[in-house]
């Protein structure tokens, strides 16, 4: 034996293991069998795989299968993967298997050999920390377990903190009217109120699409085992080990209806991605409006000015760019890639087994904490604290040939063109020209092409429609 390292067995033969490596033989093929990306599986979900293989042990000792003494050692040494003290002891590249059976099977050798480490009966990798699962069962049901955890304890608490900040941001713009813009170009007026607010709606209308993902995405298959058929489980064993986990996690996971369903497929992870897919389109707009607004400061829109967090350029001083909106944008096109590799791998779920998990693992992962820190930055260094060019605005908004508009009803559309087109071909404020133009008197252009009166239409206060019809 080579020194620093030991002899593992399996049913392949024996094989060289790094001595200071709590993985087994299972776990050092896999190693040596896929140098592809030096990508490991991500935290959250080895955290996954800890809960799960704690909650399966919990489940097969309530159910007689699993003595007290291993039972205890095998959740004991699951905690300790849980908790992210171990995953260093995680190597297997993420383009593994596609059934992600070398991180399960990395997962129950770590287990075990912490296990033996305090329990007198030997705990074996296979029979006791895998009693009652499979790698087709627990692989797709720490997707989903990891999934959840940080859609609920990260994005949604990002995404709710955006929407207050944004709902702050609107209350202190109420009343400040810019000129709107449809095709970019000059429009009729609304408030900077009414445009943050309809920024809070796009992402608290991205919570209720993610939270509703989120009830499929909590049915685990856990239970099914090899194919969906629950081949040498506890027929109580998946109820029990999601009860199990419910305890560990305070959140409602419960046993799938079919587990034929979560094994041969990925479609709960491919619906909660195209969520986020449409989350990023959402960020990506206010990201882009902000950069437009914030462009200039002589030479584009210049409407508002986003704090500044640093240089913008090398070579021209005094420059400084819209970092925030800018990275959130870069954020945005990530998730939208990892949802085309999370749809083509929702696509491989051949006949009883979906074949691509470890990938999508790590797509759907990343989105939803990228996704998370994203919206937490994008609210307290971008909406939080930028500031409004009043007069700029109220120049622009004066001489908006646009606000002729209100006076069709009174002059028609035809005298309206023409009173718009010679008030631009002049540069001179709408309601001067319309005084020449309409015969209408002064006070009455007054009242009517007021701004803030113009963007009286809207109703910001109008209750939520009931969403089941």
């Amino acid at each position: 034996m080579a020194a620093g390292y030991r002899t593992e067995y399996d049913s392949m033969g024996e094989l060289q293991v790094p001595e200071d490596a709590l993985w087994g033989a299972q776990t050092q093929r896999a190693v040596q069998n896929f140098p592809i990306s030096g990508t490991r599986m991500p935290r959250e979900f080895i955290r996954a795989l800890g809960l799960i293989k704690g909650a399966a042990a919990m489940a097969n000792f309530e159910l007689g299968l699993l003595g007290e003494n291993r039972a205890a050692a095998i959740i004991n040494a699951s905690r300790a993967v849980s908790t992210g003290g171990l995953d260093g002891q995680f190597p297997v590249d993420v383009f593994q298997t596609g059934s992600g059976t070398s991180s399960n099977m990395n997962a129950n050798e770590v287990i075990a050999n912490l296990a033996n480490r305090e329990c007198a009966t030997p705990v074996h990798p296979n029979d006791d920390v895998n009693m009652g699962q499979s790698s087709n069962d627990v692989i797709p049901s720490a997707i989903q377990v990891s999934a959840v955890l940080v859609a609920t304890e990260k994005l949604v608490p990002s995404l709710l903190h955006l929407a207050e900040t944004l709902d702050i941001k609107s209350e202190e713009l109420e009343f400040v009217v810019k000129t709107g813009r449809t095709h970019l170009m000059d429009a009729m007026p609304v408030t900077f109120g009414q445009e943050l607010a309809c920024w809070s709606k796009q992402i608290r209308s991205n919570i209720k699409r993610i939270k509703s993902a989120l009830k499929r995405m909590r049915k685990l298959p856990l239970g099914g085992s090899a194919v969906g058929t629950g081949i040498n489980a506890h027929p109580e064993f998946g109820p029990r080990a999601t009860s199990a986990l419910e305890r560990l996690t305070a959140v409602k996971f419960r046993a799938s209806a079919n587990y034929f369903e979560g094994i041969s497929s990925q479609d709960s992870s491919v619906e909660l991605s195209g969520q986020l897919k449409t989350l990023a389109c959402s960020l990506m707009k206010i990201s882009n409006d902000l950069r437009l607004m914030n462009s200039g400061p002589l030479a584009g829109f210049g409407e508002i000015e986003l704090p500044a967090l640093q240089p913008g350029s090398s070579i021209m001083p005094g420059k400084v760019n819209p970092v925030i909106p800018e990275a959130v944008c870069m954020v945005c096109a990530q998730v939208i890639g990892n949802d085309s590799t999370i749809t083509v791998a929702g696509q491989s779920g051949l006949f009883q087994l979906n074949v691509m998990m470890p990938v999508v693992a790590v797509n759907l992962l990343q989105s939803l904490e990228i996704m998370a820190t994203a919206s937490n930055l994008l609210a307290d260094k971008a909406i939080a604290g930028f500031t409004v060019h009043s007069d700029k605005i109220q120049s622009v908004l004066e001489r908006n040939p646009v606000l002729v508009t209100a006076l069709n009803p009174l002059i028609g559309y035809d005298q309206g063109a023409a009173t718009a087109k010679k008030a631009y071909r002049q540069g001179r404020p709408i309601k001067d020209v319309a005084l020449e133009t309409t015969g209408l008197p002064a006070e009455e252009l007054d009242r009517l092409l007021d701004p803030l009166e113009l963007t009286r239409g809207g109703i910001p206060g109008k209750p939520e429609e009931d969403e089941n019809l």
